[in-house]
């Protein structure tokens, strides 16, 4: 690698919108993401899908078995 034209790497502070900090490495010295491990539906198992709740209920109504 070429000197002196790379940026300086090191620890980085990372804040979730949900409250969780962690430490990572980045050139950077803070970071702020809306999303983390802690509370992204795929981690914690949880699902948010309000509106696909909708579209479903829409498309059962809709092609659903006729009574």
């Amino acid at each position: 690698m070429k000197e002196k034209i790379h940026p300086n790497f090191g620890e980085a502070k990372v804040i979730c919108g949900c409250g969780n900090t962690f430490m990572t490495g980045s050139v950077k010295k803070e970071l702020r993401v809306d999303v983390c491990s802690k509370c992204h539906p795929f981690f914690t198992g949880q699902q948010r899908n309000i509106t696909a709740g909708g579209r479903i209920e829409k498309f059962n109504k809709r092609y659903g078995q006729k009574a």
